[in-house]
């Protein structure tokens, strides 16, 4: 296995290489000392593990920190010396996702350069992260949210605790699951993903293990053990490494109200073709049960961006047929339309609603499922115009996952 590893990395190295010069063109406008502060770094005997240093912003993602992990992580693929990397976040989360107070002020300020800078360098990180050659330790204790779960899903081990809380909350601030969560909300079991896009809801680490988004379950007071025997590793075997996890995993029960016990229902409602049906069918749900969750599930879905809602189960639905750099690429494309105001304002409204303000009423624009036209949906998924170049990742030197 490892001869051949060795084999493989060797062909690879040359375009790995110039892979990691581009990152010359990534947005460099920040000063070492902000870097240094933002991405703390700690070696070990042949580990490198990059944390996360933003807690007072629950550790979210801007430009600076995706173009550092970028680069730090192309050194280390390249370092023979390093085996394997591990992720994880300072305080009381992981990642709570992408900097969307910062995002609205730019885009308000009229930034938008900025704002496409952002989009590009967080999913030109994650599509190297989803291609790395070495294996990838994410320590999930906390909250992980939207580009929270883009930066650990795609590589290889990911520790879910007690305390990690799982969303794309993206349809309740207008905007959509995007830092490849088109990818991998499409391959969890069954309608999962379509409920989750769609209605932003929860899953606690027990429920993640249970579903595939996590590779492991442990309780938080043995992360010190984790962190301290991998650190005693010597080793790029992915197999050695899984051995020291599993040594410390934790059996993880989903609650009985859980989603994962409703899973019937979730495939009945949110495999229908449309939102409108969706929600027709979870209001007959509820009118025949009066579940507790059957209304939950509503509220959520009628508070989010009625545009969101349909973009978001369009992207979802297409990301099943395709592979992580399509994904991310289609996102990317997205992701503009959602920042430019020439469809609608939801993004900015829903962050000035929920986080800014903080009235929690945002008024979205169409305010009603009824007034999306299909037109308002294709535009997200059309090509940019001639003068706005696409996503480019290297995907000849480094290939997608299906």
């Amino acid at each position: 296995m490892q001869s051949l590893k060795r084999l493989v990395t060797s062909r690879r190295l040359d375009s790995l290489l110039r892979c990691s010069r581009s990152l010359s063109s990534l947005p460099i406008n920040y000063s070492a000392d902000d870097l240094q502060d933002q991405v703390l770094v700690e070696g070990k005997a042949s580990s490198r593990i990059a944390i996360l240093n933003r807690p007072s912003a629950l550790n979210a993602l801007n430009t600076n920190i995706s173009a550092r992990l970028h680069e730090l992580y192309a050194s280390w693929e390249n370092d023979p010396n390093v085996g394997f990397v591990v992720m994880k976040g300072s305080g009381r989360a992981f990642c709570a996702g992408g900097d969307i107070v910062a995002l609205y002020h730019l885009i308000n300020e009229g930034k938008i350069e900025e704002c496409k800078d952002f989009f590009r360098t967080l999913y030109s990180f994650i599509y190297h992260l989803g291609t790395y050659l070495k294996p990838h330790v994410a320590i999930l204790n906390g909250i992980t949210m939207g580009g929270g779960a883009g930066i650990s899903i795609p590589g290889t081990f990911r520790i879910a605790t007690g305390r990690t809380v799982f969303a794309t909350p993206e349809t309740q601030i207008g905007f959509h699951p995007d830092a490849g969560a088109s990818f991998h909300l499409s391959r969890l079991p069954g309608h999962l993903g379509e409920y989750l896009g769609l209605t932003g809801e929860k899953l606690s680490g027990a429920e993640m293990i249970s579903c595939g988004l996590a590779t492991h379950f442990s309780h938080t007071e043995k992360l010190p053990l984790i962190e301290e025997e991998l650190g005693n590793l010597v080793t790029d075997d992915p197999s050695v490494i899984e051995s020291t996890l599993e040594k410390y995993s934790d059996v993880a029960y989903a609650e009985k109200i859980s989603v994962l016990h409703r899973i019937e229902v979730v495939d009945k409602c949110f495999g229908l073709e449309t939102v409108e049906e969706i929600i027709d069918s979870m209001e007959s749900e509820a009118s025949a049960t009066n579940d507790v969750w059957c209304n939950s599930t509503l509220k959520k879905l009628k508070q989010a961006s009625p545009l969101s809602l349909k973009v978001s189960l369009r992207s979802i639905r297409e990301g099943r047929f395709q592979t992580l750099d399509q994904c991310l690429v289609r996102e990317y494309r997205m992701s503009l339309q959602g920042i430019s105001k020439q469809i609608s304002n939801d993004f900015c409204e829903g962050v000035r609603a929920r986080v800014v303000d903080k009235d929690f009423a945002p008024e979205w624009e169409p305010p009603s499922l009824e007034k999306v036209s299909n037109d308002m949906v294709d535009q997200y998924f059309a090509p940019l115009s001639e003068s706005e170049p696409n996503l480019m990742l290297p995907t000849k030197q480094r290939e997608a996952f299906n």
